[in-house]
């Protein structure tokens, strides 16, 4: 939906994301009241919820369930394209121009593969992962709790009613 590949890898996942047309379209509610779902290496916004990272009570566990179960299929994603296409795993050789390129293009045929329905690669395929390098998410300072805050509103008005629910099941 969104690849941007002009950032190098070292650019923290907020930072591509607080200069990227996604969130823009967000921003002026092309997507309605969707939000994304992303790991504590971003802020929680109208627009974006993470997962917690103390849950204190059945509710917040319920909400971590949720976002888990919500990333599991994307982050899947990135594995077959990662097996589909060697190269993302292995690491480009490639001027940064050429790189840029051939990025985008990856991602344009993974989504064609995913159309036509193309089968998985396997998941035993080997893959020399040695020259891979990679980077720990760190969590973003919190911003103060108000209304703009998704994650605090689904704490607040959904996950409530949904721990009732399986209370009485």
């Amino acid at each position: 939906m969104d690849l941007v590949a002009r950032w190098p890898g070292s650019t923290h996942d907020q930072t591509i994301f607080d200069h990227s047309n996604l969130k823009r379209r967000l921003e002026n509610g092309e997507f309605g009241n969707s939000l994304l779902v992303a790991d504590s290496g971003y802020v929680n916004t109208q627009h974006i919820i993470t997962p917690l990272l103390t849950p204190g009570n059945e509710v917040e566990q319920l909400y971590n369930e949720s976002v888990t179960r919500t990333k599991n299929p994307v982050e899947r994603q990135y594995g077959v394209s990662k097996r589909r296409f060697t190269v993302l795993a292995l690491g480009l050789q490639l001027k940064l121009e050429t790189a840029q390129t051939v990025i985008v293009a990856v991602g344009v045929l993974h989504n064609i593969a995913i159309d036509k329905r193309e089968q998985e690669p396997p998941l035993d395929q080997e893959v020399n992962l040695a020259n891979i390098i990679y980077v720990e998410d760190t969590e973003v300072d919190p911003p103060d709790h108000n209304i703009n805050n998704a994650r605090e509103i689904l704490l607040n008005e959904y996950f409530p009613a949904s721990v009732r629910e399986r209370r009485e099941i």
